[in-house]
């Protein structure tokens, strides 16, 4: 597989993740360094892998279901780091509240130890 094929793999990766509610899965996705960022709709924008860790875990904790299906996928690689725009078509269960959202989200994954995990969730 090519590098653009690897990041794809990696951001549906990511996606399987949350939409399984599983935390294990989300970690992985990551690359858990103090430098990463995630910023999700409506929240303080977080920093380092503590609080991120921590937004994940209050996330599936307070989900009953979640469905995503991303559209217009772009990849960029550029050289150990990469670029991926997408839309999140958001269907979910939170304390008997459904939503149903399209949001549109920026990844940025580096190359780690030949993986590529995010740094920035946006």
């Amino acid at each position: 597989m090519s590098d653009h094929d690897d990041v794809r793999a990696a951001n549906q990766a990511f996606y399987t993740a949350f939409e399984t509610l599983d935390f294990a899965a989300m970690a992985a996705c990551w690359s858990q360094r103090e430098e990463d960022v995630c910023v999700h709709p409506g929240w303080e924008t977080l920093y380092g892998w503590t609080d991120i860790r921590q937004s994940w875990r209050a996330i599936f904790a307070n989900t009953e279901f979640m469905k995503i299906a991303i559209g217009d996928v772009r990849v960029e690689v550029l050289g150990d780091m990469a670029r991926v725009s997408c839309v999140e078509n958001l269907y979910s269960v939170t304390d008997d509240m459904t939503v149903q959202a399209a949001v549109a989200c920026t990844h940025i994954f580096l190359r780690v130890d030949a993986s590529w995990k995010l740094t920035l969730h946006h």
